[in-house]
């Protein structure tokens, strides 16, 4: 990885942009938040944009398949050493998300980043 090159906090996998495309086609334009637990446990929420509202202090990890990927700013705090990767299983989504009812869902994989990628988020002021 060059030091130019920014490192991503979210990705997504083939198969997971291929479930995010479908909804779209269906529901338009779609984003994501990282669900906190309760009800959901803790996946990753798809909505149609403009039917969620972000907090004010969601933090804005970055996109998946062109599709803004948030997260609430105590869960961030946890998970800020840790790169997400949005992937899709078999499986009923979450009550409220639009992958309920497609017979798969998003899910949630993640890695820490490394020092040497944590010290480059640092100097970028990423974290």
């Amino acid at each position: 990885m060059s030091e130019t090159e920014p490192i991503a906090k979210v990705l997504s996998t083939p198969a997971a942009d291929a479930l995010i495309e479908r909804l779209r086609k269906k529901n338009g334009p779609v984003l994501f938040h990282q669900s906190g637990g309760c009800c959901d446990g803790s996946s990753p929420m798809c909505y149609p944009q403009g039917d969620f509202i972000l907090g004010d202090q969601d933090v804005l990890l970055g996109e998946i398949d062109g599709a803004p990927f948030y997260m609430s700013p105590s869960q961030y705090e946890y998970w800020k050493h840790t790169q997400l990767i949005i992937d899709v299983v078999e499986g009923r989504g979450g009550m409220f998300s639009l992958d309920n009812g497609e017979g798969v869902r998003f899910l949630t994989r993640s890695r820490l980043f490394s020092d040497a990628e944590i010290d480059q988020l640092k100097k970028e002021g990423r974290i």
